[in-house]
């Protein structure tokens, strides 16, 4: 007989596994428990087996139907004291078992409250996880639609601003002023084409970064393209981390804008790049053997800098460069963090 409710508990767990829709139906379910049950009983003749098997039922009973399953477990229950009365009765000896044999039928309930308790606690903690994870998606998509928002206003808006005046002056000029109408004309060209560009770098910058993959895999592929395009070798020392969103992004576009500093100003030969951490904070920096510049106080005039240290100010950090004619430059952005994962990552890009 224990045999037969083994078998019996195999295939329901079969079923719900290759079937798991078969749960929305739990009457159909708990009559074939049911069923069984009294299979057990009536070829066992209310043996160990019996109470095994409709301990069973309750159990999954109250999986199935929460509270509501106190009313089979009762049921199971009930029937398992005349089984235990009919035991005590034919069976010589059996007094001495007289308290163990009436306790047993009580366990139907327990395993239902049990079960029930157990499966309405799962469903809660999986409803909460449900819910996290949605606020966190929708804490990400705002972040990513305030960051997008940050970018076009920073350079698209403005450029388009510029050729919206422009343009709004240019048909009064075309019937007074000639030669203005031409100058204006050229910066409406200018200023649309400027916005393109602008628009084409910002969504480059979103692309960055893959938040699929490993920081320094985004480090990387940045420190790569540059080399191939530009042939100046990078080193690259690069603790992998688990970063937020919001820093990755803002390290990818410092990353980027520093290498681009240099291809465009330092006639260097060699570039180092470092990204390294402590608990509460990382660090990226970046180096070169170029030709360097005076740094001149609160980056002034500098606005490619200004850029990359209002970038790491939003990600609650600062921007220190370190520079001298001749002596090479170092863009170091230091910004809060939480915890990370270490692990340890270093090449070179010929």
């Amino acid at each position: 007989m224990l045999l037969l409710v083994l078998l019996t508990a195999v295939v329901a767990l079969v079923t719900l596994s290759r079937n798991p829709h078969v749960v929305t139906h739990p009457l159909p379910i708990l009559a074939a428990d049911a069923t069984i049950v009294m299979v057990v009983l009536g070829v066992g003749d209310g043996d160990v087996a019996f109470f095994c098997s409709a301990a069973g039922a309750s159990a999954l009973a109250g999986v199935l139907v929460g509270f509501w399953a106190l009313l089979p477990a009762a049921c199971y229950a009930g029937l398992g004291y005349l089984v235990a009365a009919h035991l005590l009765a034919s069976t010589p000896g059996a007094p001495s078992l007289a308290g163990f044999v009436l306790a047993f039928p009580i366990i139907n309930v327990l395993t239902a409250v049990g079960a029930a308790v157990a499966t309405a606690a799962l469903a809660a903690h999986v409803d909460l996880s449900v819910k996290l994870v949605a606020s966190a998606q929708r804490t990400a998509a705002a972040a990513e639609r305030a960051r997008l928002a940050r970018e076009l206003h920073d350079s698209v808006t403005k450029t388009l601003r510029g050729v919206s005046f422009a343009a709004l002056a240019l048909p009064t000029s075309l019937r007074r002023q000639p030669a203005l109408a031409e100058q204006l004309a050229a910066t409406v060209s200018a200023g649309a084409t400027a916005a393109v560009r602008q628009a084409k770098e910002v969504l480059e910058g979103l692309r960055l970064d893959n938040p699929d993959h490993e920081f320094a895999t985004t480090v990387d592929r940045i420190c790569r393209r540059w080399t191939e395009r530009e042939g100046i070798p990078v080193h690259m020392t690069v603790a992998t981390a688990d970063l937020p969103l919001d820093l990755r992004y803002e390290l990818a576009q410092i990353l980027h804008e520093s290498l681009e500093n240099i291809a465009r100003h330092a006639r260097a030969s060699s570039v180092t790049v470092e990204l390294a951490h402590t608990r509460a904070s990382v660090r990226l920096r970046v180096t070169d053997n170029g030709a360097g510049f005076r740094v001149p106080a609160e980056l002034s005039g500098c606005f490619g800098l200004i850029g990359m240290a209002e970038r790491a100010a939003a990600v609650r950090g600062t921007l220190r460069v370190i520079s001298a004619p001749g002596a090479g430059t170092t863009v170091e952005t230091v910004a809060a963090n939480s915890p990370l994962k270490a692990a340890a990552y270093a090449g070179t890009l010929p």
